[in-house]
């Protein structure tokens, strides 16, 4: 049984999410204790180096060095010295693979996607082994408890120090719920509808024509061939970066919604083009340019998420597609016709 369910890495002067672990449990309390995970981070900076949470079944571990927080949700009979072993070997192999000038000007959540593979990685080695992956021991880690005992923070703490690094003290409702989520159904639903409202123009934008019409294309060539694999696999991506942020967004207070708004727009737009490539449809160079504007618009302001190839290439596929399509002539029928 898995004892290290979560972890999380975060800047600690503003609580910016760098990365994190994804999980596929739906535990009650593992989806609370993600959210105080969030509230906890928001402070980080009033709180001391390490402390713990404790929760009913679930803990919270946090450890914080060179400005930057690795925290953990972890099963209560884990014992202390080795969720820290875990924060440890988190910390060696975040600093030694990312760069602390690019996490300093990091300035949207979750820029750094690709260590999610190390975390789970370690996560699982923890989980199967049972013990140390990478530099720490866990002598040394006990030793060091016992001369720096570690600080146990209570929920009502995190939440008044939150609150007061805020400025003002949190709120509760008189059923004793935080405000903030009392809008999370609200929100969800605004962002649900808007992804279906772009879906819903994008169907009507390329699918809809005159009436009886039934025009063939030139056949499909070769380099039509690979721009709609290039297509096709852009469009996978930006779906699955896309779905990938939005478990986070949900648990973040929706501060990266426009990020997750934009993968998922990328990939209609993709899929919009594969459409306009593969079938005749009227006003066939207006859509084309909108898609491509669209494309271009979304991977700039994705700029941050992803590097300066990678935008590159997205929006070379995009380039080379939209001229395929343009190029792209109406089958002469005249030869298929004799008399």
């Amino acid at each position: 049984m898995s004892l290290i369910l979560f972890a999380l890495v975060v800047r600690v002067r503003d609580g910016l999410p760098l990365s994190a672990s994804t999980d596929f449990q739906h535990n009650p309390e593992l989806q609370e204790r993600k959210q105080q995970l969030r509230t906890i981070s928001k402070a980080l900076s009033l709180f001391p180096d390490r402390g713990v949470v404790k929760g009913h079944d679930l803990n919270i571990y946090f450890l914080s060095s060179e400005g930057v927080s690795y925290m953990s949700v972890c099963d209560a009979r884990l014992p202390a010295a080795m969720a820290f072993c875990f924060l440890e070997d988190l910390r060696w192999e975040f600093t030694a693979h990312m760069d602390s000038a690019k996490v300093a000007l990091a300035a949207r959540p979750y820029p750094f996607l690709e260590f999610d593979n190390s975390i789970a990685w370690l996560q699982q080695q923890y989980n199967q082994r049972g013990g140390p992956a990478l530099e720490v021991t866990l002598t040394e880690v006990q030793e060091d408890l016992k001369t720096r005992p570690l600080q146990i923070l209570t929920l009502e703490e995190v939440e008044f120090t939150n609150g007061s690094a805020n400025g003002h003290a949190e709120q509760f409702s008189e059923s004793g719920k935080n405000p903030r989520r009392r809008t999370f159904a609200f929100n969800q639903r605004s962002m649900l509808h808007c992804i279906t409202s772009v879906k819903r123009c994008l169907i009507l934008c390329c699918c809809i024509g005159p009436p009886g019409q039934n025009q063939r294309l030139e056949p499909v060539t070769a380099p039509g061939i690979l721009s709609l694999v290039l297509n096709i696999m852009c469009s996978s991506l930006n779906l699955i970066r896309g779905v990938h942020l939005i478990e986070y967004t949900f648990q973040d207070d929706y501060e990266g919604i426009w990020n997750v708004v934009a993968f998922l727009l990328a990939f209609l737009c993709c899929v919009g083009q594969c459409h306009l490539y593969l079938f005749h449809s009227s006003l066939k160079r207006v859509k084309s340019l909108t898609l491509l504007s669209v494309v271009v618009v979304c991977n700039c302001f994705l700029f941050g998420l992803r590097n300066v190839w990678q935008l590159l290439f997205h929006l070379a596929v995009a380039v080379l597609v939209t001229l395929l399509t343009l190029n792209r002539k109406l089958h002469d029928r005249t030869n298929d016709c004799g008399v």
